[in-house]
């Protein structure tokens, strides 16, 4: 990430294969680049990822399925655009 292209806006799954978890993603590149924005998608309900930990209430989050037009809406809200 240090010597990569600059990006706005992390856009990752809650539940991603491997060592890492979509939060603890975000945890790490925010880490490293606070300015950076997340956006969240899953599957699963925003209550059933809040209750079971996976992310906090209030964090961008668009759920499965959705269309380009609502992701682009929800890309522009996250970046404040």
């Amino acid at each position: 990430m240090a010597a990569g292209a600059a990006f706005d806006l992390l856009f990752t799954d809650v539940i991603v294969g491997g060592d890492m978890n979509g939060r603890e993603l975000a945890d790490a590149i925010v880490g490293q680049r606070p300015a950076t924005k997340v956006l969240f998608t899953s599957g699963y309900s925003e209550d059933v990822i809040v209750h079971h930990g996976r992310l906090d209430p209030g964090v961008a989050l668009i759920n499965k399925p959705y269309r380009k037009s609502e992701l682009a809406q929800k890309i522009r809200e996250v970046l404040g655009a």
